[in-house]
Parts: C-alpha cells; sequence; structure tokens
C-alpha cells in the first residue's frame, strides 16, 4: 500500500507544474535568468529594480526560490519548467498586487535559459494588461 501511494506520487510528479515528491536519480543542469520590466501606457519601459510608484520595489514584493534576484543567473533547483511556472506565477502576482501603481501598463520579462548546460534560448513573459485607475 504504502509502496504504491509511493509510486503514485512519483507518475503524478512527472506530468505536474511542480514535481512535488518526483524522484529523478540524474537532475536536470539548466539554468535561467530573467530581465523584468514594467511597461507604462506610452510603451515606456522600465527596469522594475528602480522603485515604483507607491513604493513598491520586486524585491519586497517577490521572495524565494532565485525569484526575488533573477537578474544573476540562478540555478533551476526544481527543474527548469517547475522554476519558469514559478517565476511566472510571482510576475503575475506582482501585476495583480500593486494597486497603488497607476502607472504601469503591464510587467514583462525577457528569460534567459540554459537547458541542461546547452545553448542559451531567450523566452518572453507578459503579464495581463493592468486596468486602467
Amino acid at each position: 500500500m504504502i509502496v504504491t501511494f509511493q509510486l503514485l506520487l512519483v507518475v503524478r510528479a512527472y506530468g505536474a507544474d511542480h514535481a512535488v515528491f518526483g524522484f529523478q536519480m540524474f537532475p536536470e543542469s539548466s539554468d535561467w535568468q530573467a530581465e523584468i520590466v514594467r511597461v507604462t501606457s506610452d510603451g515606456e519601459q522600465i527596469d522594475v529594480r528602480h522603485s515604483w510608484p507607491g513604493g513598491y520595489r520586486w524585491s519586497d514584493l517577490v521572495r524565494g526560490r532565485g525569484l526575488t534576484d533573477p537578474f544573476v543567473r540562478h540555478h533551476a533547483d526544481t527543474g527548469l519548467d517547475s522554476q519558469l511556472h514559478f517565476f511566472e506565477e510571482a510576475l503575475d502576482w506582482a501585476a495583480a498586487n500593486t494597486p497603488l501603481d497607476a502607472e504601469t501598463h503591464h510587467l514583462e520579462a525577457t528569460v534567459m535559459v540554459w537547458p541542461n548546460g546547452g545553448e542559451p534560448r531567450t523566452l518572453v513573459f507578459r503579464t495581463h494588461d493592468r486596468p486602467p485607475p
């Protein structure tokens, strides 16, 4: 019974966004790094490392799993797909939870990934448009 339950958790982990309880004998060796900008309604792009209207800072809004400082290259310690899922959720959360910022139209991130030490690839993530103030 216990072994069956453990096997079900491992099988489930292979199809989940977050591979909790998923065991891999040889984990992947992927890295990632992101540049994030706030895009205003007139198209201006402002690095999120600078303070936002309302006093928001990326490092105060988002914590954990390399997300506080995505601007430097990090190892994807939970697997690249899982790490990118965490990052995309953090980006969406930051865009949706900054009500004092009436300037930002949406957030956009350019993410460099190095899957298993291979050639780098560039991905772009964009949040939904924020409602007008």
